[in-house]
């Protein structure tokens, strides 16, 4: 597969002033397409640093390739130099709590005043408005309020799930954002005011399940849309397991019967025909028989019998399966950079060479005097740097607490 590298967003200047996942991971995206991301971040460091600096694998695989600059933003100065880089820039990204960066005179309405070309984007835990404007919001928080965890598991038994899918999905969102943004731009030549949420990005996730909750006037869970899709996740007598997705297809649950040798059922009136197998009590007995067949052989030779059956199924994998995977080796979709981390590439390939992330995060403060020295002097530099409004690599290691300290 071709190396050849595809910045797209190449000459596009992204600030973002965000810690965590939703609005790094927008500015990750970003990057990977080519724009220049600079993160403004307090002395001591974004919180995802964890107190290791450009060492933390969390920090890192949603940092990488972007620039840093330190600053206080509490002080007038410090408000002043964002400012000043603004008219450089076409797009500002922050996620702290609705109207916190506003205080501190950073607001959308100053900053665009500024430049009429910056496309200004805000992601807040639940909106600018309403009711839960001022609750604070993690990924957790956002699984829960939009629905994911009662909707992943079964009736009563709401538990959480395995990672972090609201923060990831608001980053896709954010990005998604931006780009059209970047798009309408190209035509007015204004920016615009993106606001977004945790919990508006949700609905990415579970468009469906409302889909359902609404038709049907019931609240989906894990199962309501087993019988539907028919389909089944499996143990096999190796203890791995094996899913399958059947669909409305007729060949495909030929298929299924037989490879488990069960070709009888075909003339079964309760499962000859798509409607009768999605009739709860019907798709209960696919099931059970399903189970028990799976459980006579490996995995291995379930995986060998329904590719020769030719019908939609996957192994379950862990994640340390689904890294070492062929298919994933072939895809080139991990950068390996040491042997316990990989930058998770960016999942496009454009005219058939897929855009790469620069490999490594920036120190804390790394490029703070190479983005500034664009709008001060080396001799204001130093005497912002004396006076402790910006912050360089080296002073930002000496003043470091260890502490967490980032926007929510």
């Amino acid at each position: 597969m071709a190396k050849a590298d595809r910045k797209l967003l190449a000459g596009v200047r992204v600030l973002e002033i965000a810690a965590y996942i939703s609005g790094p991971y927008a500015g990750s995206l970003l990057a990977a397409l080519g724009a220049e991301v600079v993160k403004i971040e307090p002395p001591e460091g974004e919180a995802f640093r964890i107190g290791e600096n450009e060492k933390s694998a969390y920090f890192r695989q949603y940092n990488s390739g972007k620039k840093s600059v330190a600053l206080d933003l509490k002080s007038a100065s410090g408000v002043g130099l964002v400012r000043s880089l603004l008219p450089r820039y076409d797009v500002l990204i922050e996620n702290m709590r609705p109207g916190k960066l506003a205080a501190l005179g950073l607001g959308g309405e100053v900053c665009r005043a500024i430049s009429r070309r910056l496309i200004y984007t805000s992601v807040s835990g639940f909106g600018n408005g309403g009711p839960l404007r001022d609750r604070p919001a993690y990924d957790s928080i956002g699984q829960s309020f939009g629905g994911l965890y009662t909707m992943m598991n079964d009736e009563g038994d709401v538990r959480l799930t395995g990672t972090c899918v609201a923060d990831l999905i608001s980053g896709v969102s954010t990005a998604l954002g931006v780009l059209a943004a970047l798009a309408g731009r190209n035509r007015t030549g204004d920016g615009v005011h993106i606001a977004t949420s945790v919990l508006e990005a949700v609905s990415l996730l579970t468009v469906d399940a409302m889909t359902q909750a609404l038709d049907k006037g019931m609240d989906p869970v894990r199962e309501t849309r087993h019988s539907q899709a028919q389909n089944f996740c499996l143990r096999t007598a190796s203890g791995d397991f094996i899913t399958m997705h059947l669909s409305s297809s007729q060949r495909f649950w030929k298929g299924l019967l037989r490879a488990v040798g069960r070709e009888e059922l075909l003339a079964d009136s309760r499962f000859n025909l798509y409607s009768e197998r999605t009739k709860p009590e019907n798709f209960a007995l696919i099931k059970k028989v399903v189970e028990e067949e799976f459980a006579k052989r490996p995995r291995e030779e379930w995986e060998r019998r329904l590719t020769e059956v030719d019908i939609p199924f996957a192994p379950a994998l862990t994640m340390r399966e689904v890294i070492a995977h062929p298919q994933t080796e072939w895809l080139e979709l991990l950068d390996r950079q040491d042997p316990n981390f990989a930058l998770v590439q960016p999942p496009w390939r454009f005219d058939g060479t897929r855009p790469q992330r620069q490999g490594r995060a920036p120190r804390v403060g790394e490029h703070t005097l190479e983005v500034l020295g664009e709008v001060r002097s080396p001799q204001e530099l130093e005497a912002l740097r004396e006076s402790k409004v910006i912050f360089t690599d080296g002073d930002a290691r000496r003043c470091r607490s260890g502490s967490a300290s980032g926007s929510e």
